[in-house]
């Protein structure tokens, strides 16, 4: 018997947190436990080994059985609702990593709801024709974008076209990924996976270009239906042979040689269905028999096409410079994922501290960056290239986002009560500024729901997002905002609060010369250089100092380096519901006189939102 390999990860709003102590039961096909996992601190299991069948079956287009097996896995944890993934296929040899994404329990909910994912057979083994339509880039035809640009995130429609199906926004990579894992088989040879993946993301970036769904008025990107884009299964285990091939090539795309558009990449079975564009089984014979990646191509596309590059992505805090960072490297650049990881680090206490100085690629940068690709599944070789630089800006995006949330909650003051407004499109106000706030946080848990933003005016990205949350607690899906929906939209926003772990304590931070210890803070609507200078406990001229500024102006979202002095040792920590002075003191290491010491407290009141210098 052949044998696979399955690793669970169990994290939260877009990655940004950690699960640690989920229970994990993995089964085979008769619900016969064949192990039981516990994640650990980066909310992660440990490999196990599984039995399956020879991967040459996988391998041989004729083959009329089923050329893997199948196990299930039932994931607990305690404040969070059950995951149940069904019918995972294990490939001899190959690893599949499984991602959990936990749901919190709402306020008051009394018992664990419980959702399946199926994850089922890929694409290549299903009936049904494939009638994709779309501009293969021809001479002439108009597009809509002027350049090729990677979607950061990118929204699948988990539907045809014109149901009422779910939209699920994920990052251009995981979508590649998923799609390549759900189409394909992970043991077929390199070069016949590296064209099927050249075809998943040109077809992807022909959609997203030539906005062949926005222009038709429709709220997403990309279908997952077969009939008409590319198979997509939420929730499915990612097979290692394709993360490793989809990181390296993950903006690169197929065009005619003198166009800039993604051609049009059409692609079915050839076994089961047929079509005028590229054979998936093809593609395993062309493979055997010598041809690369780009020969395949040609072979069903036209002989002009050419494999061109973009560096633009949507929504990324720092563009990819274009150069890989490794030891020696020094500069703005090794400075702002220095910056990054240890933001990051806060949230992965495992990734350990960076010691070098600040802009110069040492020892214990790279020792960082290792323990972050092996985290995320990225090539452990210490070296940021392209896939570790956007992994890690993507997280640095999602830990950052949550932190500034938190900080949103306690300006607005949502309080325990809903209000008693009447809401819809067109209203406007601080309660519907109360309701895009609560919408931005539920979203950061809820695949299916949008984030509308917050401006005060409830437009349609709002209207949109309130039905998709009304759709996905099961309350009559009108865009009205009334009781119902408030005491449900207060239900989750407090179950988020109680169940979610807080973030971990910032470690120790990095010495600097001269200049004590250093924290890194992101600057937020409202920060002054005597602001912090006065939460810091630091100067104004030593801030200015340590980030060469020669005015006090600051920006939202510019990164500051506070020097505070080495004998002031703390971490910064948000007063969550249930916490007391005694619980936080024991929780942390220190005690309830410390803490009052250090913040000035008089009594053992606390109030929910309040900021605390926790001692180290």
């Amino acid at each position: 018997m052949a044998i696979g390999y399955l690793m669970m990860q169990a994290r939260t709003a877009h990655d940004a947190v950690p699960l640690s102590g989920v229970q994990i039961s993995v089964l085979d096909d008769e619900q016969n436990r064949v192990y039981d996992l516990t994640t650990d601190e980066n909310g992660e299991t440990r490999s196990v080994s599984l039995e399956t069948v020879d991967k040459s079956y996988s391998q041989n287009e004729n083959f009329a059985g089923t050329p893997y097996v199948t196990y299930n896995v039932l994931a607990q944890a305690e404040g969070f609702n059950t995951l149940f993934v069904t019918d995972i296929p294990i490939f001899d040899g190959e690893l599949a990593v499984l991602p959990l994404s936990l749901v919190p329990m709402q306020e008051s909910q009394r018992s664990r709801e419980q959702t399946e994912i199926t994850v089922g057979a890929p694409a290549v083994a299903m009936g049904g024709g494939r009638e994709q339509e779309g501009s293969r880039g021809s001479m002439g035809t108009p597009y809509v974008l002027r350049q090729v640009i990677i979607p950061n995130p990118i929204t699948v429609h988990m539907g045809t076209p014109d149901s009422a199906a779910s939209n699920i926004q994920v990052s251009f990579p995981e979508y590649v990924k998923n799609v390549a894992s759900s189409e394909i088989y992970p043991t077929w040879p390199e070069a016949a996976l590296r064209a099927n993946i050249y075809a998943i993301i040109t077809f992807a970036l022909n959609r997203v270009y030539t906005e062949w769904y926005r222009s038709k008025g429709y709220n997403f990107d990309i279908t997952n239906s077969t009939a008409y884009d590319q198979y997509f299964v939420y929730g499915r285990p990612i097979y290692e042979s394709i993360s490793r091939i989809v990181d390296q090539i993950f903006n690169e795309y197929v065009r005619r040689q003198g166009q800039n558009a993604p051609y049009f990449t059409s692609f079915c079975s050839g076994s089961t269905a047929y079509c005028s564009g590229m054979s998936q089984w093809g593609t395993v014979t062309l493979a055997n028999q010598g041809y690369t990646p780009i020969r395949i191509l040609r072979y069903y596309y036209p002989d002009d096409i050419e494999i061109a590059e973009t560096n633009a992505v949507s929504n990324v805090v720092t563009s990819y410079p274009g150069t890989p960072l490794r030891v020696g490297s020094t500069g703005l650049d090794v400075q702002t994922i220095q910056t990054y990881l240890n933001r990051i680090r806060r949230n992965y206490p495992a990734i350990p501290a960076i010691t070098d100085e600040a802009g110069t690629f040492g020892d214990s940068t790279r020792a960082a960056v290792t323990k972050f690709q092996s985290i995320f599944n990225l090539a452990t070789d210490g070296i940021v290239g392209k896939a570790t630089w956007y992994k890690i800006s993507n997280l640095y995006t999602a830990v950052t986002r949550l932190a500034e949330l938190d900080s949103e909650g306690t300006t607005i003051g949502i309080g325990t009560v809903p209000p008693s407004t009447v809401l819809r499109q067109g209203s406007r106000g601080q309660d519907v500024i109360t309701l895009q706030y609560l919408l931005d946080v539920i979203s950061e848990y809820y695949s299916g729901i949008p984030s509308p933003g917050q401006d005060g005016i409830f437009g349609n990205d709002t209207r949109e997002a309130v039905i998709a949350f009304q759709r996905q607690m099961g309350l009559a899906a009108d865009g009205i905002v009334g009781p119902a929906t408030w005491n449900s939209l207060y239900r989750t926003y407090q179950g988020i609060n109680q169940n979610v772990p807080p973030v971990n304590p910032n470690p120790t931070p990095n010495p600097t010369p001269d200049s004590g210890n250093v924290i890194v803070h992101i600057v937020r609507s409202g920060d002054t250089l005597w602001l912090l200078s006065k939460r810091y406990g630091t100067t104004v001229d030593a801030i200015k100092q340590a980030n060469g500024l020669t005015s006090d102006n600051l920006s939202i979202g510019q990164v500051l380096r506070i020097p505070v002095p080495s004998s002031t040792q703390y971490f910064l920590y948000t007063v969550r519901p249930g916490d007391t002075l005694w619980l936080l003191a024991n929780r942390f290491g220190t005690t309830v006189d410390a803490i009052q010491n250090l913040n000035g407290l008089t009594s053992d009141a606390l109030r929910v939102g309040q900021v605390l210098r926790i001692p180290e």
